[in-house]
């Protein structure tokens, strides 16, 4: 077989090349090719971030080793029956043969193919079909987002039973974590400092150097905060604001509450999304939008909320309707705005147009909030930007501070002599503080009584920028309005100039209102209302400053006392249940400044 087709694959294949690029490999692929053909290995771990080529580097190592006759067939293994169908369309424009309905039923396939495509959940069904395969004919073994090999330990141990045989493991992941213990099969674990078994990868390529190359698009994060309002299982009605230090029930109930379809929380997020879309079109004519929701009953009434917004059906995908995949291929080549759909858009699924997000699910791990940001970054030409637009919640302002931080699998700590004996169950306490809200259930029976929205802050290349506002107002729409096609430096001196001039010009609004203050009280505004009394404007700003000492605890780890402590001997003055709106105003400043400073 010749390699000839492979040579020339582009490097973000199946998806258009950046610009200067088609013809050759990009940095990382031909640097990750020339190390894996150099020590020859068996097993070989690549991480790189979503939309880095990992498919192209994966075809570029299958082709070679068909050629050399180092191995004689290949099985790809995706976490997704839509995955599979991808495998195999973009083998098949290189001149490698895959058949992506090969099933363990069957267990046969033409001799017209050169390799299969299955999934994790078939080759758990049938190991030793696929083990049988690996010691008949030379193999190898490209497992695609292979962290999915742990989903289980079954799963886990299918793989290992299944491809042990294999001559070669070419293993594939853009998000080398997991949120459990779960040894993945075939990848090296050694000791940190701390003797903490972590994965190890044989190449990295990070989002921090994909975007310095102009691999992948640059992400501003836009969160939006909001009261919510609901009755507990015992008729008792709870009032609160999402982003706010809260219980962690108290914070799945307000976050279920905001995401309740029938509150004022969506409709203003997604319109917000739909602005920002509209302004990226400006630039990215074909540019789309994903609303990622919980369930099918709330996918399906994001979407009329978005028809009434648009004036356009979204297309919505379910992930058990049979003709998923074609929806989504369908969106994919086409220019609608909209898709909205349940967990089925999920890792290594292409839609390069994506450029507008709203995550609009209860799923709060590391690992699904990864995934679905990687649905978002492929570049596909220079200077394309992506909007995520998510609720204030900590974990997720956590997650997206932390985008550009690599991390590894950890399998946990070894237990030594001395060690607590108290200490595992104190592990299983946190692991359950840090467990994500499902469906709801579990957290007991509630109904939404009212929601409203207010955008927060953007987070950007770990920055924080923007005042609390009201949906709608002017200082949101300064943010919404950025433009669709901006280098990653440019997104940063324009949210930085954005935020100085709200800065300044609230800072020139208190001003004025102390004077008008001064000469006539509690004068009437300009629209003939009277202003906020001293006790609301107060409830405000310190609602402000909670929310801030909040998403900074999350950032530095440090404790909420300690940043008010910290605060007070920068600011001065009493503490912030005594301080005066001046006093908790200089303070949010303050905070602010630090967040730019480390940014």
């Amino acid at each position: 077989m010749s390699t000839s087709a492979a040579e020339h694959l582009p490097p973000a294949y199946p998806d258009r090349a950046p610009w200067g690029t088609a013809g050759r490999l990009r940095a990382w692929q031909a640097a990750a090719l020339e190390d894996y053909l150099t020590r020859d290995p068996r097993d070989y771990l690549a991480v790189a971030t979503p939309g880095a080529g990992k498919t192209t580097f994966a075809l570029r190592i299958a082709a070679e080793l068909l050629a050399r006759k180092v191995v004689h067939q290949l099985t790809i293994v995706a976490p997704t029956e839509h995955l599979k169908r991808q495998w195999a369309e973009a083998a098949d424009k290189v001149g490698i043969t895959v058949d992506p309905a090969f099933s363990g039923r069957t267990a046969r396939t033409s001799r017209d193919f050169t390799g299969v495509a299955v999934t994790y959940a078939g080759v758990a069904a049938h190991p030793m079909l696929h083990r049988a395969r690996c010691e008949n004919r030379r193999t190898l073994v490209i497992l695609d987002e292979v962290h999915h090999a742990g989903d289980s330990l079954s799963w886990g141990e299918a793989t290992r039973e299944a491809f042990e045989p294999a001559a070669r493991r070419l293993a594939l992941t853009g998000t080398p974590f997991r949120s459990d213990i779960n040894p993945i099969p075939f990848v090296t674990y050694a000791p940190d400092v701390q003797g903490i078994p972590r994965s190890v990868a044989d190449h990295s390529y990070g989002y921090a150097e994909a975007l310095k190359d102009g691999v992948v698009r640059p992400v501003l994060f836009l969160a939006y905060s909001g009261e919510m309002r609901w009755r507990t299982r015992a008729g008792d009605e709870v009032a609160a604001r999402l982003g706010e230090p809260l219980t962690k029930d108290i914070t799945a109930q307000a976050w279920r509450t905001a995401l309740d379809p029938h509150g004022d929380w969506i409709p203003s997020v997604l319109q917000a999304a739909d602005t920002r879309l509209t302004e990226v079109r400006r630039h990215v004519p074909d540019a789309g939008g994903l609303v990622i929701a919980t369930d099918q009953e709330s996918a399906r009434a994001y979407a009329a909320l978005l028809k009434r917004v648009c004036g356009e059906s979204p297309t919505v995908v379910l992930s058990d309707e049979p003709k998923a995949s074609k929806k989504i291929a369908g969106f994919s080549e086409g220019d609608s705005r909209w898709m909205v759909a349940v967990r089925m858009v999920s890792e290594g699924v292409d839609v390069p147009r994506l450029a507008v997000g709203v995550y609009a699910t209860a799923t709060q791990t590391p690992l699904f909030f990864a995934q679905a940001v990687g649905r978002f970054v492929r570049v596909r030409k220079r200077g394309e930007t992506a909007s995520i637009f998510l609720p204030t919640v900590p974990s997720l302002l956590s997650y997206a501070g932390e985008m550009e931080v690599s991390r590894d699998h950890v399998l946990g700590t070894p237990p030594g002599a001395d060690d607590d004996p108290l200490a595992a169950e104190e592990a299983l306490m946190q692991a359950a503080q840090r467990e994500e809200p499902g469906d709801g259930e579990e957290l007991g029976p509630f109904e939404a009584l009212g929601s409203d929205a207010s955008f927060d802050r953007v987070l950007y290349d770990g920055g924080e920028f923007g005042t609390q506002a009201r949906a709608g107002s002017a200082e949101e729409a300064d943010y919404l309005g950025i433009p669709g096609l901006l280098e990653p430096d440019q997104v940063a001196a324009l949210l930085r100039r954005r935020q100085a001039e709200q800065q300044a010009a609230r800072a020139t609004a208190t001003a004025d209102d102390g004077d008008r203050g001064a000469e006539g009280g509690a004068a009437a505004n300009g629209h003939g209302e009277r202003d906020a009394a001293m006790f609301e404007q107060i409830s405000v700003l310190r609602r402000e400053l909670n929310g801030l000492v909040g998403a900074w605890h999350h950032r530095t780890g440090k404790p909420h006392g300690v940043i008010h402590t910290e605060l007070r001997k920068s600011c001065g003055g009493p503490p912030a249940a005594l301080a005066t709106a001046a006093e908790i105003q200089e303070r949010i400043d303050t905070i602010r400044a630090w967040a730019i400073a480390r940014g």
